[in-house]
């Protein structure tokens, strides 16, 4: 049986470069891939691309809220064989539409690979990422790291100005950048707690 899997990581993990290099070794044998993007902030468009950091792109559908996923991929499939689906920014799936591509597994025997991010700038689960963490037959973390060198596993997100936003919409358009960091740094970068306040822990 076909399985489920989601790929997780912070910002700038290499996650999409993954995403198109397992996409290309499919149709490099002659197999066919279906490609999914999240449409929430591409309001005016109606087709999508899939584009990492170091210039690798491929077309692919994009999804939005309300999309029936198992069924445009089982249209699909009726047409031309689907050997693999592939979705970049899963975090921004619905319970729903996770419940739709473990479908895709479970009963048109297609595997499905999510790639996308665990938690927001705050520290909290999206909503899709939660259902996959719960629902996928299998995780896989693609690690980055921290400026300090330990692994990074949060986000922080800075505004126009460079400094951290700490309040805010989960999902911000405009010139925000990301950076991702270990949990330590996390805290600290997001007020929850000062460096000097665990002096005296770290001595004991």
């Amino acid at each position: 049986m076909a399985k489920l899997y989601f790929h997780y990581a912070t910002m700038n993990a290499g996650k999409t470069t993954m995403l198109l290099q397992a996409s290309y070794n499919y149709r490099e044998r002659g197999m066919n891939t279906m490609l999914f993007i999240a449409g929430h902030y591409r309001k005016d468009e109606s087709t999508g691309v899939v584009s990492s950091r170091i210039g690798l792109e491929a077309d692919a559908e994009l999804f939005r809220d309300g999309d029936d996923l198992f069924g445009r991929i089982a249209e699909h499939h009726d047409r031309t064989t689907v050997h693999c689906v592939f979705v970049d920014e899963a975090q921004f799936l619905t319970e729903e539409q996770v419940w739709q591509l473990a479908r895709v597994g479970d009963r048109l025997n297609i595997p499905v690979m999510c790639y996308g991010l665990r938690t927001d700038f705050q520290g909290k689960l999206f909503s899709g990422s939660q259902a996959l963490l719960a629902l996928a037959d299998e995780l896989r973390e693609v690690r980055t790291i921290c400026r300090c060198g330990r692994k990074a596993t949060m986000v922080v997100r800075l505004g126009p100005d460079g400094k951290v936003a700490r309040q805010g919409e989960q999902v911000a358009i405009g010139k925000d950048v990301y950076v991702s960091l270990c949990r330590r740094h996390w805290e600290e970068e997001m007020g929850r707690i000062e460096p000097e306040d665990l002096i005296g822990f770290v001595r004991s």
